[in-house]
């Protein structure tokens, strides 16, 4: 039985707790194992991203499915392909996983038009993940720039839901619009837990706006933090990297503590196609998780 689970299940092999061995790809196997899933439930959540609960149909295979904080699956729409998208849900939720998918093209498309009981494939999980262990006992800091709260959410969920293994949490969210924020349904339900920061912020404002206006960098200027006991996650356009990081460092904050997900470069995950090789490193199975030490001396990474 463990020869048949080393076969497809990434996470079991021990280069895959090394995010930062860029040779890792050589020899990481291949995972060939499809997932038959179906999906469970649609929700719409702007015009241009659904958020889609995926059940994997086998019993024994949803139990024995899992997945860490930031890694990604391999999304297999019969006749027009695959695509990988960022897992969004609870690691603890074993009887569906969550995809929120922005409709950007064929594959992406398809999955817009798919209703509740349309089956696809899924393949993974693959990648590396955010350094939650390490983070135990102190306080974090998620920041999340537009499409970049849908990675974010996994580890969300992962020290809220662990809530007395770290100390201050803050989470800072922000978006072109406010037609553009992602699972506004939740923020309430995240304040409501004891010492969780969160604040949103946009930068064109509505007439029903009443929060802050600015880039996101702005609500860093609100976050009390001991630098030394402080890890921080940013996920979002590579664009905001800099900024985001450069104000972190700022702060205080070592950049070998700060994690960073480039997952928007990926196509087959598998480090076939090279579309998203950056000299050596293919962020597909060297990442998607880079500490930002690593990916400021990756040249053309962001």
């Amino acid at each position: 039985m463990c020869a048949l689970i080393n076969a497809y299940d990434v996470r079991q092999e021990s280069e895959m707790l090394q995010p930062l061995d860029f040779n890792r790809r050589l020899r990481l196997k291949q995972v060939a194992k499809v997932f038959k899933a179906e999906i469970s439930n649609v929700i719409r959540l702007t015009e241009m991203e659904k958020l889609f609960h995926l059940r994997i149909v086998d019993d024994t295979d949803r139990e024995r499915f899992t997945f860490l904080p930031g890694q990604f699956v391999m999304v297999e729409v019969p006749g027009y392909g695959e695509v990988p998208i960022s897992i969004s849900s609870s690691t603890s939720n074993k009887g569906f996983i969550e995809l929120c998918i922005r409709r950007a093209g064929t594959v992406t498309g398809a999955l817009h038009r798919a209703r509740r009981g349309a089956m696809v494939g899924i393949r993974g999980p693959f990648g590396t993940h955010f350094p939650l262990k390490r983070m135990k006992g102190r306080s974090v800091i998620l920041v999340a720039g537009g499409l970049g709260l849908a990675p974010l959410r996994a580890p969300i969920f992962h020290v809220t839901e662990n809530r007395s293994d770290f100390q201050d949490i803050h989470i800072l969210y922000g978006t072109k619009s406010p037609e553009q924020l992602l699972f506004d349904y939740q923020y309430e339900a995240w304040r409501r837990i004891d010492d969780v920061n969160i604040q949103i912020i946009v930068e064109e404002p509505n007439e029903a706006w009443t929060g802050p206006v600015g880039m996101i960098t702005k609500l860093l200027d609100d976050v009390k933090v001991d630098p030394s006991e402080t890890f921080a996650i940013v996920c979002g356009p590579p664009v905001m990297f800099k900024f985001v990081c450069q104000r972190l460092s700022k702060m205080g904050i070592p950049m070998d503590r700060m994690f960073v997900s480039l997952e928007r470069r990926m196509h087959c995950g598998m480090g076939k196609c090279c579309r998203c090789n950056v000299g050596s490193t293919y962020t597909c199975t060297d990442g998607p998780v880079f500490d930002y030490w690593s990916v400021i001396n990756l040249k053309e990474a962001i």
